[in-house]
């Protein structure tokens, strides 16, 4: 696994990099490690390509000379318009996130420290409301059982899975944590992670599936209190599933 020090050397690599290129108009460090970050802590990176210059040109030449550079592998995009974001995995497993936006450095969140350049604001996009997640939860809890019905384990756990996260991403919402991709897990209480434990399938039985499917749908319907309409509604769909 990568250390402290190589992380500071690719990341001081990229800055220099990034000042010497004359398509890039603008830089800044964002992410953990603008607060230093810890052991494990990956590099995030996000420039502004100047504004007479289109975009992907700029992140190919970038994706290849990092690729030749460092070992890096570039694994997926993400587009938050008008910024795109690549990630890359280095040798040691480093995740370095570098991303593009015209002009200026997209400044998303408090995380963030310019380093050269223009910074512009670009707000998150906002969180999903508890309506949705509920909705997307009670979605997941319907396929656990029809795959459960066709012997379809694999399949079943996964969805027993994903409403297990939106209960999980329905009590962040409650208690005023992020709610974006898991990080605001860990900080949830026990009185709220403990139930929703015995979610996790402990094998591939059908009967072990419905016992998770059922705790799954418990823990759904309780962190959705603050909806009593919509769950009154819903509830008796849901209950009859594990059985």
């Amino acid at each position: 696994m990568f250390g402290i020090a190589d992380r500071d050397r690719v990341r001081d690599r990229l800055i220099e990099r990034a000042r010497a290129d004359p398509d890039i108009a603008a830089a800044a460090l964002i992410g953990s490690t603008v607060a230093g970050g810890d052991r494990w802590s990956d590099l995030d990176l996000t420039f502004g390509v100047a504004s007479d210059v289109p975009i992907e040109p700029v992140l190919a030449r970038w994706t290849r000379d990092v690729a030749a550079e460092f070992g890096a592998v570039a694994l997926f995009d993400l587009a938050v318009p008008p910024t795109v974001y690549r990630v890359f995995l280095l040798p040691g497993a480093l995740q370095v996130d570098l991303s593009f936006a015209p002009a200026a450095a997209s400044r998303r969140s408090p995380r963030f420290r310019l380093l050269f350049g223009e910074a512009v604001e670009r707000p998150a996009p906002p969180p999903p409301p508890p309506e949705h997640l509920f909705g997307l939860g009670v979605h997941d809890l319907t396929h656990a059982r029809v795959c459960i019905e066709r012997g379809l384990p694999l399949q079943a756990e996964h969805w027993i899975h994903e409403a297990r996260y939106q209960a999980l991403t329905l009590a962040c919402a409650r208690l005023g944590l992020d709610t974006s991709y898991g990080r605001g897990f860990g900080r949830l209480p026990p009185e709220v992670v403990d139930p929703l434990a015995g979610a996790l399938a402990r094998d591939l039985s059908a009967g072990e599936l419905r016992r998770a499917l059922a705790v799954a749908t418990a823990g759904l319907l309780r962190e959705a209190r603050g909806m009593p309409e919509l769950v009154a509604r819903v509830r008796p769909m849901l209950e009859d599933l594990p059985h």
